[in-house]
């Protein structure tokens, strides 16, 4: 038996926090989104494909820092673009500099409907803005959505201290379901101002899901049909299924299009790219500003890591090692023969426990990541992985294996 890991220092620092921050950390971060008892509590440090906890415990990294980490922590090539920025240029100044242009370009070069671009930080700077730019450009108010677009008061589950009146206008339906969307856009259709969804379904705690044949089409027939702007986030998607996003891979151009995450490695930058006739209400009807999003430390990492992951093919690899994984623990899941799914292929590849009435999944869910961790892979239990080319075809193995061993451990449980 695999005895439970040592996390008297992750202990420590976080009953430290909670006296300084509330809860600890930020919201996904928190011990209760893991198995508490189990899991770690604060890293140390990163390093390729792996991350070393307070506690000295070393593991291989399959939630990759939520996505952002396509390369690998630490990347050299990438850093270095990073510090020569900051070295040889700086990076917050009261203009703009011309790094900017040079990522612009380059991202309409690779993204099918990147016509012109918007430079900002995070996801849901993202797609809170292209919920402005198309109620800007449609005069309309409604939007219709699906999926996780973030913490800002139009998108966000938890609504503590958010107004009523400042979501009511929006009004959500599940991914793959066309004919739940098309009732509302018959209901709202005439003042719906977008349509925004994941490409790829990824619900929280839920197997991830690819579209079914004719539902992005289907989507984007419904919002022009009613004069919405179709927005694709893909913040998750983009740069990882493709280097023009799923987008590309499923032939389905929206009119915008929100990216972030991978597109830099790990540095904070995300974007708002779209139509030229649309973008355009950014000139003088609809205002966005902050004071960092100009920042160029991010646009060097972006540009460096798009370079390299051209120059190097570097999302066929993560594919090939995704796929090493995925086949192997496809082989123990049927082994198993538990009420577990495998989803998100290569690249975003999730183990879920299916719902039962007696509510046995969540306990067969606590003691499979509980023994995962115990054997130093990190995955999450409501989220989805992330794998990173610095994942090396032997921690594929090793990780799927030890995937293996849990599953047997939870058999022997049930």
């Amino acid at each position: 038996m695999t005895e439970k890991l040592k996390l008297e220092n992750s202990e420590r620092l976080y009953k430290e926090a909670q006296e300084l921050i509330p809860g600890g950390m930020m919201g996904i971060r928190r011990p209760y989104n893991f198995v508490p008892g189990e899991y770690p509590i604060f890293f140390e440090e990163g390093k390729g494909g792996k991350v070393i906890d307070a506690d000295g415990n070393e593991y291989i990294d399959m939630l990759c820092a939520y996505g952002p980490i396509i390369m690998g922590h630490r990347e050299k090539e990438i850093d270095k673009a990073a510090m020569e920025q900051i070295k040889n240029k700086g990076f917050c100044m009261s203009l703009v500099q011309s790094i900017q242009n040079k990522l612009a370009k380059k991202v309409t070069e690779i993204i099918p409907s990147a016509e012109k671009v918007v430079f900002l930080k995070t996801g849901s700077d993202a797609t809170t803005l292209s919920t402005r730019v198309a109620r800007g450009y449609t005069d309309k108010t409604k939007i219709l959505r699906c999926g996780y677009h973030g913490w800002h008061d139009w998108c966000v589950e938890v609504k503590g201290g958010i107004p009523k009146k400042l979501y009511e206008d929006v009004f959500e339906f599940e991914y793959n379901n066309l004919d739940q969307l098309e009732s509302l856009m018959k209901e709202h259709g005439p003042d719906a101002a977008a349509v925004i969804v994941t490409p790829v379904g990824h619900p929280l705690a839920h197997p991830v899901q690819m579209p079914k044949p004719g539902f992005l089409e289907g989507v984007k027939e419904l919002a022009h049909k009613y004069g919405a702007v179709l927005v694709f986030d893909e913040i998750r998607s983009g740069f990882r299924f493709s280097m023009g996003g799923a987008q590309k891979v499923f032939g389905v151009t929206p009119d915008l299009s929100v990216f972030g995450k991978a597109m830099a490695n790990g540095y904070d930058i995300s974007m708002l790219v779209g139509k030229k006739e649309i973008m355009d209400v950014l000139v003088q009807k609809v205002f966005v500003s902050s004071t960092y999003f100009p920042n160029s430390i991010s646009m060097a990492a972006s540009l460096k890591t798009i370079e390299i992951m051209e120059r190097d093919n570097i999302l066929e690899e993560i594919k090939k090692r995704g796929g090493i994984f995925v086949k192997r623990v496809a082989k123990y899941v049927k082994r198993s023969k538990l009420p577990i799914e495998l989803s998100g292929g290569e690249l975003m590849p999730y183990i879920t426990f299916n719902k039962d009435e007696k509510g046995l999944y969540k306990k067969m869910r606590n003691e499979f990541y509980a023994q995962l961790i115990r054997r130093k892979v990190f995955l999450q239990p409501y989220h989805h992985g992330y794998v990173c080319y610095r994942h090396s075809p032997k921690d594929m193995r090793y990780a799927a294996d030890m995937v293996g061993e849990a599953l047997e451990i939870v058999k022997s449980k049930v």
